[in-house]
């Protein structure tokens, strides 16, 4: 009988929390940003929408940027802030990709110098009640590599 009061709780708890509305996010493509000695760096764009009347601690980004079934790039991001209450923040994820990947990618091209791409983050965040959430995001695409003509001022 008690058994049965603590599962009825439980399913009465867990299906209140599933329906408190939650921030969701979205995520831009992935684009060049600039060349630096050590790497080229890529960059996209996330906006995360915040449904609530304060603001949210984002406890850290991850990600993994992928090319040809290869994993290119991957890393956290620790605390990169918070997301303004009641609206949406946009946040900047540089990906620093080394130039012994990019060589081992040129192999791979073809004549249109283009990179089809996956891009996978998680942002997670801390809520009160609910705790720390991930909130997954993928984007595919094709990026065009610069030339060196490009890289030129």
């Amino acid at each position: 009988m008690v058994a049965g009061l603590v599962d009825r709780a439980k399913g009465f708890v867990a299906e209140k929390i599933a329906q408190i509305p939650k921030p969701d996010a979205t995520l831009d493509r992935v684009s060049f940003k600039g060349v630096t000695r050590e790497c080229i760096t890529l960059h996209s764009h996330i906006d995360v929408n915040n449904p609530y009347t304060h603001r949210i601690p984002i406890c850290e980004l991850t990600y993994t940027f992928k090319s040809d079934g290869k994993v290119i790039a991957s890393g956290t991001m620790p605390d990169p802030g918070w997301i303004a209450a009641s609206s949406t923040t946009k946040l900047e994820l540089p990906v620093k990709v080394p130039y012994d990947f990019i060589m081992s990618l040129i192999k791979d091209l073809s004549g249109d110098w283009d990179i089809d791409y996956i891009l996978e983050v998680g942002i997670t965040i801390d809520l009160p009640v609910v705790g720390s959430f991930t909130i997954p995001l993928t984007t595919e695409g094709e990026m065009k590599l610069p030339t060196f003509r490009d890289l030129i001022f």
